[in-house]
């Protein structure tokens, strides 16, 4: 098994992301976390949504 960690400031980005390295692997994906957090800076709001996913690469026959 492996995992690869997404970091991105917008969810779209997240799903874009995701999606790309889905479609540009071949893996069978065990699970999926998600974990999304806001923090402040100055006056500025700063989002964080991070994914995690647990796969195993599909065995070429």
């Amino acid at each position: 098994m492996k995992v690869k960690i997404f970091d991105e400031e917008h969810e779209k980005d997240l799903e874009n992301s995701i999606n790309n390295f889905i479609k540009e692997n071949s893996i069978d994906i065990i699970d999926i976390k998600l974990s999304s957090s806001c923090s402040i800076y100055g006056e500025e709001q700063i989002y964080c949504f991070t994914a995690l996913i647990m796969y195993v690469p599909k065995e070429e026959d």
